[in-house]
């Protein structure tokens, strides 16, 4: 054989070596990163914390260790993942909308409940239309969350002009709790618990639940990156399966998940209970559930000019992975 040849052929198994070896370090991950907010909306991901289910269902996919980060609101839980730091989020649907919309590469795989905010006024105030906050000023949380787009569409829906009308100020939810307590604010738009956290302190009352707004309006969802999507995709089936199982238990055990987000936050578990027994909210886990509202919020961030396009059903959503968790059921 000539050398040249001889040479060839080393390079080639050099070159396969390689190429291998990349493809093995590219498919060794050993933590996840996850996101959520202390929101009863997400109490899944806490169930699922909490009894281990992370760690002993992606176990087998050489998961050692699940990273959590809390977050006050989708906002900031966004350009955190923007950054490339975060796999998974629990999240709602708009502030994913608005991310997806700016570049991130990820997509929604799973609902995760519907409904679960209300509008809550303080005492004194007389209410019997949308037209009586006229001149007030009402707490929620920043532009492009699912609180903030559902708010100034109900509004204009209602005949008030959102950006005129009312003052719409865009906080967290402690501050807006503290705001409201302090009558520096006249109503809050929050998701649960802390409509029932400012009721049992006698510093407001709900007069519309976020479901009387849009009827089951998609609210958090699951949203996996593209690169985990791409590169791992039974791992990110097996988060869709413990999520389902993680959602589906809480619904059978209310009094635990109850119980599971007051240790887990520090909420009175009586005020948990109460949310949970108030709301408007429902934990759910089939995608299709939220399709349509979710596009609806695309089609409104861009006509409130937070989007420079509407984004379509295909660019928002990957279901392929429900599909797949459920196909045995």
């Amino acid at each position: 054989m000539r050398k040249s040849s001889i040479l060839i052929l080393a390079l080639l198994l050099v070159a396969s070596i390689f190429v291998s070896g990349c493809a093995d370090n590219k498919d060794k991950i050993t933590e996840i990163n996850f996101g959520y907010q202390p929101s009863t909306h997400q109490i899944a991901y806490m169930t699922a914390y909490e009894k281990g289910w992370w760690q002993e269902d992606l176990a087998p996919y050489g998961i050692e260790k699940i990273n959590e980060n809390q977050f006050p609101t989708g906002a900031p839980e966004m350009q955190y993942m923007m950054t490339g730091r975060l796999d998974v989020a629990y999240v709602g649907a708009a502030p994913a909308i608005t991310a997806l919309s700016q570049g991130l590469d990820a997509k929604i795989v799973e609902p995760v409940q519907i409904n679960g905010s209300s509008l809550v006024l303080r005492p004194e105030y007389e209410y019997k239309s949308p037209k009586d906050l006229k001149g007030l000023t009402i707490a929620t949380f920043p532009t492009g969350t699912i609180q903030d787009t559902l708010l100034r569409e109900w509004l204009k829906e209602n005949g008030l002009n959102p950006d005129t009308d009312v003052e719409i100020k865009g906080m967290t939810p402690g501050d807006a709790i503290t705001s409201i307590s302090a009558k520096q604010v006249d109503a809050v738009f929050l998701p649960h618990p802390s409509p029932a956290i400012i009721e049992k302190e006698g510093n407001g009352r709900t007069i519309v639940q976020s479901g009387e707004m849009s009827p089951n309006h998609a609210c958090c969802v699951l949203l996996v990156s593209g690169k985990l999507i791409k590169e791992h995709p039974d791992i990110v089936e097996q988060i869709v399966k413990t999520h389902i199982k993680a959602t589906e238990y809480n619904t059978e055990h209310i009094d635990e998940a109850a119980q599971i987000y007051s240790n887990k936050t520090g909420t009175d578990i009586e005020t948990v209970r109460a949310s949970l027994n108030e709301w408007d909210g429902a934990w759910i886990t089939d995608p299709a559930l939220i399709e349509n509202s979710t596009v609806d919020y695309a089609r409104i961030q861009y006509e409130l000019g937070y989007i420079q396009k509407p984004l379509t059903k295909d660019e928002i959503f990957d279901t392929s992975f429900y599909e797949a968790a459920t196909s045995n059921k």
